[in-house]
């Protein structure tokens, strides 16, 4: 059966997955790329670019895990883009180019939905106005037997937590105060029935994986 998965999500100590005043040039808001530089050091993340070289071991290993068997991709509007409210329109396609690296359907939590975006590469973006429990079942239905991955932000992990619907929840814990930003543990209540399932460090993050019990 397929299962809900957050990996490799990146986070402060105190707790954000993204800074302040987020923008077209600041896509992760103030200081907050300083959450993703040890992902950018791996020889995986660095492959990403067409590079070589880059790390290889505990924090590689987490990059490309995060990759395996992954058919359906869920997200929140302020991960596809910086526009609010309304779409002016249709003109935004998301941060990655025409290529974007899901090549699945991606599903895009929005209380303004458009029509669906078809992109090279495989990658379709929905847009839905649903509740977590819908989109869920969409995706499940796109995944065709694989899991889904539940990327950012903050408050989208929060509905599918608050839920009990994540299954696997990885969290990457960067030595980093954003001190401002979103912030991914506020409003979650106790989350009864999961429980820390491994812990492992290197010397550039700690990875926390949490699963249900």
């Amino acid at each position: 059966m397929a299962k809900l998965l957050v990996r490799n999500l990146a986070i402060s100590l105190d707790g954000y997955v993204a800074g302040p005043n987020q923008s077209p040039d600041t896509p992760l808001g103030q200081g907050g790329m300083g959450l993703h530089e040890w992902v950018f050091a791996t020889q995986t993340g660095r492959s990403w670019f067409g590079n070589e070289g880059g790390e290889t071991g505990v924090d590689d290993d987490f990059v490309k895990a995060g990759e395996i068997g992954i058919g359906a991709t869920i997200m929140g509007r302020n991960m596809f883009g910086p526009i609010r409210g309304a779409w002016p329109d249709e003109e935004w396609k998301g941060w990655w180019g025409d290529n974007p690296p899901y090549h699945h359907d991606t599903f895009v939590m929005t209380h303004h939905p458009r029509p669906s975006l078809p992109m090279a590469g495989g990658t379709t973006f929905h847009f839905v106005n649903d509740t977590p429990e819908a989109v869920l079942k969409q995706a499940v239905e796109a995944a065709d037997g694989k899991d889904v991955r539940l990327g950012g932000g903050s408050s989208v992990v929060r509905q599918f937590l608050r839920a009990g619907l994540v299954d696997e929840l990885h969290l990457a814990v960067v030595p980093i105060l954003l001190g401002d930003g979103e912030r991914l543990y506020d409003d979650l209540g106790t989350l009864p029935g999961y429980r820390v399932s491994s812990v492992v460090r290197s010397p550039a993050v700690t990875h926390v994986q949490f699963s249900k019990a």
